[in-house]
Formats: structure tokens, sequence, C-alpha cells
């Protein structure tokens, strides 16, 4: 079992903290075959907004964690405790991987884990960041930096796409998108998207393509255009453009080719058809051309997927 520690010290943003709870400390029995140990540590009694928390464990046991959160930091005018800094440091050094969210970010560059890397934190605090971390390379646009074993986010719902970015790693899609149905949250928004859109979660037949994006989601394995989308939503295709920028910070192609991965992924999961079938069955038409975006968008090729992420389970069987 996966060990995930909270890290947490007086003036933490409490939303991302409860985030990080909701999600790995979720109770997924019957849907994964083993789920994530919860810790929370931190120095005695924890203040953190309106809310006071009793830590299981002291900092030091960020050290015996496989994975490390860091909530957002509520201050960032002020510099993060020192011995908050030394422990996810040393949590790192012993080889944990280290996620930040929101403005926890600023903990991570305190402790030197961003050096010479690229990262995000919340739109309105990227500058400082910026300033105050010279030799970090800040990406105010986009929802959440993966760097392998150092991974920031942006703020509030974008902590939640890591959070889902993390399990998808370690459990695959199918276990993620079960979860994100729980939780009723999108189960993969791009990492690369934009921080600032009018609507990150747009609530169901709440917005202009409410009716577009089920009717494009059952017709992946055929050749849609934007023209195609436009004409089914009833507008042009640059006013189709720009309610895709507005809803979900992306262009119409993109996200087209978003979804053509998700459903490879499920499919490379949990069946045993070919990349060749699975290539047609998501509208890339060829092997070759789903190899290529495949591994470009997921970093490793479907078949390297598929030996990591296999379901052990049929999702068709009783024990599902």
């Amino acid at each position: 079992m996966t060990t995930v520690a909270l890290a947490v010290t007086d003036g933490m943003l409490h939303f991302e903290l409860a985030l990080a709870c909701e999600v790995f400390g979720a109770d997924m029995t019957g849907v994964a075959d083993s789920w994530y140990r919860l810790s929370v540590c931190g120095p005695s009694t924890v203040r953190a907004g309106l809310f006071r928390l009793e830590p299981d464990h002291g900092l030091d046991g960020l050290q015996r964690a496989d994975t490390v959160i860091v909530p957002g930091w509520a201050d960032i005018d002020q510099d993060p405790p020192a011995e908050l800094v030394d422990a996810v440091r040393a949590a790192h050094e012993a080889g944990a991987r280290v996620a930040s969210l929101c403005t926890g970010a600023f903990v991570l560059a305190a402790a030197g884990l961003l050096e010479g890397k690229r990262a995000t934190t919340h739109w309105a605090h990227t500058r400082e960041l910026a300033e105050r971390h010279p030799r970090v390379q800040v990406d105010p646009d986009v929802l959440y930096v993966d760097n392998g074993s150092v991974l920031t986010s942006a703020g509030k719902a974008a902590a939640m796409d890591l959070c889902l970015h993390l399990v998808r790693l370690d459990h695959g899609s199918s276990i993620t998108n079960a979860l994100a149905r729980r939780l009723v949250v999108p189960p993969h928004r791009d990492g690369g998207q934009a921080q600032f859109v009018t609507t990150p979660v747009p609530a169901p037949h709440n917005h202009p393509l409410a009716e577009l994006f089920p009717w494009v989601i059952q017709r992946l394995d055929q050749p849609l255009t934007v023209e195609d989308m436009a004409r089914r939503a009833r507008m042009s295709a640059r006013n189709l453009g720009r309610h895709f920028r507005s809803v979900t910070g992306t262009t119409p192609l993109q996200w087209l080719l978003t979804q053509r991965i998700r459903h490879a992924q499920e499919l490379l999961e949990t069946t045993d058809d070919t990349v060749d079938s699975i290539a047609e069955a998501t509208g890339m038409g060829t092997a070759t051309t789903l190899r290529r975006h495949f591994h470009r968008t997921v970093g490793v090729p479907p078949d390297t997927y598929r030996r990591t992420f296999r379901s052990r389970t049929p999702l068709g069987s009783p024990d599902r």
C-alpha cells in the first residue's frame, strides 16, 4: 500500500488540505485492489483557516512516505517555517515524490526542489514566485507541471487535477474515472490547459457545449472535424472555438485529441485489443498515429502503458 503524507503547519489553506484528504483518503473498497495509506504530519496542533487539525505524526514522518503533499501556503509574504522546509527537503532526499498544491510551491522552492525546473502556482502569485526564486522556470499558464519526483499545481480546482493525475499514474485511468465520478469532478484536465478558464468545472447542461460533449464522446471512432462539431453545436467554427476556450481552456481539436487519448488508455487497461484496433476505435486511424500522439501526451508508448496499468480484473467480471 502506497503511503501519502500531508505536510502541514499553521498557515496552510484548508481547501487544498481537505481536497487531498478526499482523494487519497477515499474508501475505494471494491474498486481498487489497494489504495493509499494517508497520514497527516505536522508539529502538534495545526491551525488551518477556521479549523484545528491534530496530525498523526511529526514532520519527521514525511521521510517514511512514498508521496508527500504540500497544501497551499496562506501568507506568501512570509517565509514558510524552516522546520517544514527542512522536512520536505529531507523527504525528497529520502526518495519521496513531492507535490505542491497551489501556493505550496513556495515551500518546494524554499526547499530547493524547483531549482532549474519548470513549475507553477496560483496565477495571482506566479510573478512573486518567479521574482523570489529566479532559478525556477515559472509557467503561469498551466494547471500543473509534472517533473517526475517533483510536481506543482495551480490553485483550487487545479489542485484536484494534480491529485487525480497522481492517482492516474499509480492506478490507471479506469480507477481514476471511478474516483472522479464519486467526487463529481472531471476525470481529466490536461496539465497544459490554461489556468484562467471562465468555467473550469462546467455544470451539466449549464454551458453552450453541454450537448456537444457527449455527442463527440460517442463518436470518437469517427473522423470528426471542427466543422462537424460546429455544425452539431449550431454555431460557426469561430464561435465554437471561442466557447471551447471559455469552457475548457483549450481548442476543439486539442480537446478532441485528449478524449481520444483517454479512451485509448481505458481500452489498453481493460481489453486485449491490439494497438491497431484501438487506433481505429479511437479515431486515430493507424497504430503509428496513435503511438506518436500517445507517447507525446502520456510520456510512454501504448504497450508500456498497458503493461504498467493493465487492470487485473476485466471490467465486465463479477469481481468488478
